[in-house]
């Protein structure tokens, strides 16, 4: 498979091992997920919609059956398992609103709500964290996890600033790089509290 930034890009590259030429893809599936040759996460995401679809039907079929508390334990189950699986790579893809619109399916059905009904409320009180929230809050999971593989301010220059303690981000361009796990965990860890900062470091320690 041959990474491009673009589709309409095309990459003439012929690879072959011995004699036996090497067929180019432009997906391929890695431990549940699915890459494709752009790194835009859309065939991965359109394979989650067919989950999630499918999850909402469950949902929808056990409603007049079950308690309201056991629906949120199977939409954990059907739904949050599902949609968070290596969100960290694919939740700030321009396809991800589709994924959030089944999310939100899926928790109005759930609180017997309408389409049209604001998903706001329901989620504060089923104590769910909407797609995009759960993507930050996993991005800094992994930046927390993950912290001795980031570098300070203050590491790369002496400069005495309010900054020094940040986290430095690399000097990139691409956007995509700069959509990536690496670039976008410093961005939004570097945008907390220093008090909560704090805490992260506390957590490595121990």
């Amino acid at each position: 498979m041959h990474f491009t930034t673009k589709s309409k890009l095309a990459v003439d590259v012929h690879i072959s091992h011995k004699i036996n030429p090497i067929i180019n893809t432009y997906s391929t599936n890695l431990l549940g997920l699915t890459m494709d040759s752009t790194l835009s996460w859309k065939t991965h995401i359109d394979q989650l919609s067919t989950k999630l679809n499918s999850a909402c039907y469950v949902i929808r079929s056990l409603k007049s059956v079950i308690s309201t508390m056991n629906l949120r334990t199977i939409y954990f189950s059907y739904v949050h398992s599902v949609m968070t699986y290596c969100i960290i790579f694919c939740g700030n893809s321009s396809d991800s609103y589709i994924i959030f619109r089944l999310q939100k399916r899926a928790i109005r059905i759930i609180m017997n709500a309408g389409n049209r009904i604001s998903c706001r409320e329901l989620f504060k009180k089923l104590n769910i964290l909407p797609l995009y929230l759960q993507y930050t809050l996993s991005l800094l999971l992994f930046v927390v996890t993950n912290i001795d593989e980031f570098t300070t301010n203050s590491e790369v220059h002496a400069i005495n600033t309010r900054h020094r303690s940040d986290f430095h981000p690399p000097s990139i361009n691409l956007s995509k790089h700069q959509k990536a796990v690496y670039y976008s965990g410093i961005k939004i860890f570097n945008h907390l509290p220093q008090n909560i900062k704090n805490l992260s470091w506390n957590v490595k320690k121990f």
